[in-house]
Formats: C-alpha cells, structure tokens, sequence
C-alpha cells in the first residue's frame, strides 16, 4: 500500500511529529539531558516506523515536502539577523582566539571526514557530511545540506548527516564534562575571583526588547525576514549560474540577513524585538526538521554503517585531542580556559545547548567561569557559522 499525503498533509503530521517529540523530550531523563532537539526524536522515531512498514511490505509512505524549503530558509535567515558584528567587543582577544579554535575544528573535522570516507571506500562528501557539516553545524545544518549533497547524486548523504549529528549530539555531551574535570584537577586550577562583569546573550547583542508581541509586530518581523529570504534567494541562484560553485540559498539568505543586520544597527532602519525573531526562528526550526527527519530514507543507511561509525569514533577521539592539548593552552590555561574547553566539546560536536550544559555541570562543581558562559554561546550560536558554513560549501563544491 502507498500511501499518499499531499503538502498539507504532511505539514500537519511534522506539526503533530514535533509535538509529540516535546511530550516525549519531557517524560524521558535521557532525552532532556543531552539536549535532543523534539524534532529529531519526533521525526527519527516516524522514520524509523516508515521503515519497519516498508521493509515489511505493509505500507509505504510518499510526502509532499514543499513546505519544508521555505522554513529552512526562514531559520537560517533569522540566524544571520542575530548575528551583530558588535558581539565582538564584547569578548575581546580571548573571544577572536575561541572563534579562530572553532573554524579550525570546524576544517579539521571535514578534513578527517573526507580522508576517512576515500580510506574506507565511500564517496568523500559522505565524509563531510561526518564531518563539520553535522559535528558543528548540528541538526540544522546535517538536513539542510545533506539536501543539498543529494541534489548533488551523493545518495544517503542526509541520512548519514543526520545519524551523525544525533551521534554528536550525545558524545559532546558525555565528553565535555570529563574534559574540564581533567583539566581542572591535572593543573589544581580555581575559579578566577577577580570581578568580571557578565551580560547575558541578549544584552551582549544589545537587543531591544518589545514588551508586547502583537499581530503587527510579527508580521512586520515576518515581513523583513521573508524579504531577506527572497533577496537571498535571488543571489544564491546568480552566484550558482555565474559560477558553476552551489550555493543553496538558504546560505545567502543568511548573509544578506547578516549584512541588514549589521547596517540596521548602525543607521536604524527598523527597531527589531529579537524575542520575535528567535520564536520564527524556533518555529521555523522545528517544523523544517520535523518534516526532514520524518521523510529520511533509513534504508540508505545500508552498507554506510561501519565507515560512518569509524569516521565519527575517530572525530571524538580527535576533539578529545584537540581541546586538551591545543585549546586549553591557547586559551590561557586557567580556569575558564578548562571551561571553554568543555563548551567546545559541546558546540563542537552538537550544539550551543550541549555546550552550555557542559559548562554548567563544570561550573556547579567547581566554581564560577564568567568568560566562558559568556563568549562560547557568543560563538557557537552564531559566529562560528561565518567561517563554518563557506568551509562545508568549499568542501562539497571540491568534491562534488
């Protein structure tokens, strides 16, 4: 049996998918303790049945995902509107040597995945799709370009991206905490008593908050994102042409939003509620993951299990290696460096929540890290993308 589901069909079940992943997130401790994302347990766990039904002959599952490339282009948009270039005052040095580690791990880890992927047989893009595209890009990013890497003919490219980054996702948060531990007791290091003043992520961004969420609010919100999305669109397509190099437009959207952003803050175009922006973001977010993991082809998984996970054991060992030896003396080998080191392990192999869960863990114990909680989601949640993102294109384009 075939079953048919045309796109508003298939938005409701994604809708009722990302639900249902937030109810179970709640009730189940592992869930909620690494961060798992409710789309990705709701979605993963659809597939996981389509695949069962299909594997059995019962019923196989044919969605119209048109919907799905606008909510991923919306997110990546609002993440470029949060992405102030004043952020970088207030980290300092410390802040720019942190962001410097981050790209570097972030071409490190294709650079790993592609020569792992030619050792064990498999096409190198699936290596990066192993690699930073869903180590540090996350779920968003393992969807958004495996998409994009399938389009290309690199069959299971988002199925592996996707096991990849939920892979990731629980090793950041098993390994983070060990890692500032050893550290920590290794070097008999102490919290840092001198006074440090510490802003939260919406002060340091200096975000202007609208007391009331209004209908007219949000749409005038809605309407300068989907602007930026057309404009990006529009780029991406003429970049692409002109240049025979793929840029998805969900990636020049994030640009241009980044470019608006930046001389709105400077001439005061449009006085922006970011709370407004993070819940279309949010939204956005969970629906085009819901509807990408839902519509996963499990199956192409088959024949790609041993060397994907040789690929992502040795990227954990990597990290390990990389935030012992090289980060923490470049951070300065004190406390917060110990701390930032647990976040990279977070952000570096999962995402922004992993690594500040880490920190917390870190900082309950052991006392307060002030620059870490405030310079790691500075440049996990945003930063690190300006170099991460053209880093994953590079790579696919080179190897396509």
């Amino acid at each position: 049996m075939n079953l048919k589901l045309d796109m508003i069909a298939t938005l409701a079940l994604a809708l009722l998918l990302l639900l249902l992943g937030y109810q179970i997130r709640k009730k189940v401790f592992f869930f909620e303790k690494f961060c798992i994302p409710a789309p990705v347990i709701g979605g993963l766990l659809f597939s996981i049945l389509a695949f069962i039904f299909r594997q059995t002959n019962i019923i196989a599952f044919n969605m119209d995902t048109t919907f799905q490339s606008p909510f991923m282009i919306a997110f990546f948009t609002t993440v470029g509107l949060g992405g102030s270039f004043k952020l970088l005052k207030k980290g300092g040095i410390l802040l720019v040597i942190y962001w410097a580690l981050s790209a570097l791990l972030s071409i490190s880890q294709n650079i790993i995945g592609v020569l792992l992927a030619k050792l064990t047989g498999i096409h190198p893009i699936l290596g990066v799709m192993a690699g930073a595209t869903s180590l540090v890009g996350g779920h968003g990013a393992a969807a958004s370009f495996g998409a994009t890497a399938e389009q290309l003919g690199v069959t299971g490219a988002s199925a592996v991206a996707v096991v990849a980054a939920t892979f990731g996702l629980i090793s950041g948060g098993l390994i983070g905490g060990p890692i500032a531990k050893y550290l920590i007791e290794k070097n008999n290091l102490k919290p840092v008593t001198e006074k440090f003043q510490v802003q939260s992520f919406e002060e340091a961004a200096e975000r202007d908050v609208v007391s009331e969420i209004t209908a007219k609010s949000f749409l005038s919100h809605l309407a300068v994102i989907t602007v930026c999305m057309t404009l990006g669109t529009i780029v991406g397509t003429w970049f692409t042409n002109v240049t025979d190099f793929a840029l998805p437009g969900y990636v020049s959207a994030m640009f241009i939003a980044v470019i608006f952003r930046n001389i709105n803050d400077n001439v005061k175009l449009y006085n922006f509620d970011y709370h407004v922006v993070d819940l279309i973001g949010d939204v956005s977010l969970g629906i085009f993951l819901s509807m990408a993991l839902m519509t996963l082809k499990i199956w192409e998984l088959a024949g790609l299990a041993i060397p994907l996970l040789i690929i992502l054991i040795c990227q954990v060992i990597f990290i390990i290696i990389y935030t012992i030896f090289i980060c923490f003396r470049l951070l300065g080998r004190d406390f917060d460096a110990a701390a930032m080191c647990a976040g990279m392990a977070g952000h570096g192999l999962g995402a922004t929540p992993n690594a500040m869960a880490n920190m917390g863990a870190v900082t309950e114990k052991f006392g307060p890290a002030p620059r870490a909680m405030l310079i790691v989601p500075l440049v996990g949640a945003f930063l690190v993308d300006l170099i991460h993102i053209p880093n994953i294109i590079w790579f696919i384009n080179f190897f396509k």
